[in-house]
């Protein structure tokens, strides 16, 4: 598959993201919003990486696996910054009973 369909597929969710992230008030779409331009960064990542590999004729499995390996890392991270932002939003809905975030001025009272 060429390098081309990768990069723009992965332009495409990152937009949609950042598109789903501005006009949002509600915490959880804001969030999963977020989570899909890491996705698409994810991807584009390991595309390049694919490519680099073939532009220098190596296609053994083994040699040039860091961008998988940043990869990884990233999920880690994002899994992470999903149990502690979900944690954050259901105290926000405890509390407030609402997940709209123009509503978290009021908890600084």
């Amino acid at each position: 598959m060429p390098f081309n369909y990768y990069f723009f597929l992965s332009l495409a969710f990152f937009f949609i993201g950042i598109i789903g992230v501005f006009p949002r008030r509600n915490a959880i779409i804001i969030f999963m919003c977020i989570e899909l331009m890491l996705n698409a960064v994810n991807l584009l990542l390991v595309a390049f990486s694919k490519m680099h590999n073939l532009q220098l004729g190596l296609d053994f499995p083994n040699i040039g696996s860091e961008a998988q390996v940043f990869v990884f890392f990233i999920m880690v991270v994002a899994a992470a910054e999903v149990s502690v932002g979900l944690a954050i939003i259901v105290m926000l809905y405890r509390n407030t009973h609402s997940v709209d975030v123009n509503f978290l001025n009021r908890l600084k009272n």
